[in-house]
């Protein structure tokens, strides 16, 4: 690793636009900004991929791959990415740095602690949740209503006993008996808030939108009402800055904020995103999971709310997770299988119509493994080609970003030739309800959409109190386009099942619970955790 503050010079960047967490590790001056804000904006490049499956993508491993590959040929890149949480790390999917020879560093420091961003979100949270009970506690001037209270607690870490909890056991002074509940730090609306903030004045403003609860009359009580906005505020002052490190190959990272895909918004902050595009010529950015909640999300809500446009998307995918969705076992992806290639290849033929409809230019790219053959390469080569995409192998995890460099090609080319129309798929003008249908029957590719009876009261309560025209974050299982996970390829003749729904004000849309998703995850039988150790040298392992 170079010295940070050698790779923020590369950028302009000098050291009094640097806050230094080390020396590798450095937050941005909200000074820098004022510096930039009126340079022309880079060239955006989202990366994306097919539904996660047991067989591997590598969208991480792609985006970082692939701006050192743009960095080798020449072009002024930056990366901008989320922050891993916890959970994962410790639990089953692993941390978010990328792999092989394409990786964010210090790997160790960013899958952990890195600079407190998280820490700083969960305290704010929970100073929120317990400025609430201690205003009920203390006499409820507000006439909080205590079994219609949405504020939950949280925690950066995947523990399943916390989603349904009782708190003020004990004697009265120790607070009022009621149900309660724990969400993944990752799934807070704070976390949400903190990545579309576009500076403290209006951060201020959203948290103190936060809907808490309903009084006893029905109407809503904020954190502004709680006066809580001033202290949360003062906890989130350090984690609003976004945060710089390095790939291997040292070009810059902007690594900043990190909701999930499947149960938030699935995008890296903001300002991190607007930064980096003022200091490079191109910036290849990155949304959670597949196309399907990801990148509809980066589109509807992100680049919606913030002015953003992508120039160009790259679409990930590996001939084992196609073959996977052909319906072969995880243990004989190895062989080739061009049957089961063709039956699982719809599942990319569905993302690659679903990022057509945004109107935004599309590059196919196959993460490569030593089991792939030629044939099948050539099979998805032609597919992509016949439906109007560029397409690249990437080799990335094996040689950097030399392996890149074919898929960084097809990528300049694009963003040279092809002009993109970026819209998001629906307007703001259109109900919640035609919302939900729209990325249902668009992007998910469902007949209709059914609701809970709790759901349909929701929306009724949610559109009368003035919100009908925010964006919805569909809550949805990464694994299937449908909410049934185990609905591979590409289903057809299903319905969206809507359970719930409730608003984040303060982010400014609507989250929409479908299918079974848990807004806190569980451990696995075997987590993660297990195998991660440190020796007495201060050295990590089993992070991954």
């Amino acid at each position: 690793m170079l010295p940070i503050k050698e790779v923020a010079a590369a950028y302009g960047i000098g050291e009094d636009d640097l806050e230094l967490y080390g020396k590798y590790k450095a937050k941005i001056t909200d000074e820098l900004w004022e510096e930039v804000k009126d340079r022309k904006d880079g060239k955006l490049v989202l990366v994306t991929a097919i539904n996660p499956t047991p067989a591997g993508e590598g969208k991480t491993t792609t985006s970082v791959g692939l701006g050192d590959a743009l960095s080798r040929l020449g072009k002024k890149t930056m990366i901008a990415l989320r922050e891993p949480s916890l959970g994962p790390c410790f639990g089953i999917k692993g941390g978010a740095a990328g792999g092989g020879y394409a990786q964010v560093v210090p790997m160790e420091d960013l899958n952990l602690h890195f600079t407190g961003d998280f820490h700083a979100i969960t305290s704010a949270n929970n100073l929120l949740a317990a400025l609430l009970d201690n205003h009920i506690q203390q006499g409820n001037a507000l006439g909080i209503d205590t079994r219609q209270i949405l504020w939950k607690r949280c925690l950066d870490m995947n523990d399943r006993v916390l989603r349904n909890v009782v708190v003020g056991l004990g004697a009265k002074a120790d607070g009022v008996v009621r149900e309660d509940h724990f969400v993944i730090t990752v799934a807070s609306e704070i976390m949400a808030i903190l990545c579309l903030a576009e500076n403290m004045a209006d951060l201020k403003r959203r948290l103190g939108k936060i809907i808490v609860a309903y009084n006893y009359a029905g109407d809503p009580v904020t954190a502004a009402d709680l006066h809580a906005v001033g202290a949360m505020a003062a906890l989130l002052k350090d984690a609003l800055k976004p945060n710089l490190i390095q790939t291997l190959e040292h070009t810059g990272a902007m690594v900043h904020g990190g909701p999930f895909a499947n149960i938030a918004h699935g995008c890296n902050s903001v300002r991190a995103t607007r930064t980096a595009l003022k200091l490079a010529d191109i910036v290849v950015t990155e949304a959670g999971f597949g196309a399907d909640l990801g990148a509809e999300k980066f589109m509807d809500i992100k680049c919606r709310m913030a002015g953003l446009k992508p120039d160009a998307v790259v679409l990930v995918a590996t001939v084992r997770a196609l073959k996977y969705n052909g319906g072969v076992p995880k243990t004989e992806l190895q062989q080739e299988n061009l049957e089961a290639l063709e039956k699982g290849i719809v599942n990319l033929e569905k993302h690659i119509e679903n990022l057509q409809k945004y109107g935004v230019p599309v590059v196919v790219t196959l993460n490569s493994f030593t089991s792939d053959t030629e044939r099948e390469y050539e099979f998805v080569r032609n597919f992509c080609e016949a439906r109007g995409c560029e397409f690249a192998l990437s080799e990335v995890w094996a040689k950097g970003g030399a392996g890149g460099e074919e898929l960084a090609k097809k990528v300049i080319s694009t963003l040279e030739t092809k002009e993109s129309h970026f819209a998001p798929i629906y307007p703001d003008d259109m109900g919640l309800k035609d919302k939900i249908a729209t990325v249902a029957r668009e992007i998910y590719g469902a007949d209709g959409v059914t609701y809970a009876p709790a759901a349909e009261r929701a929306l009724k309560r949610i559109t009368e109190m003035g919100f009908g025209n925010v964006p919805v974050c569909m809550a949805k299982t990464q694994y299937s386009l449908s909410d049934d996970q185990t609905k591979l390829g590409r289903p057809s003749g299903f319905a969206i099942n809507v359970r719930d729904a409730y608003v984040s004000a303060g982010a400014g849309f609507v989250v929409v619970l479908t299918g079974a998703i848990m807004t806190m995850p569980g451990l696995p039988r075997v987590p993660a955790a297990e195998g991660i150790d440190v020796n007495e040298d201060g050295v990590i392992t089993g992070l991954f």
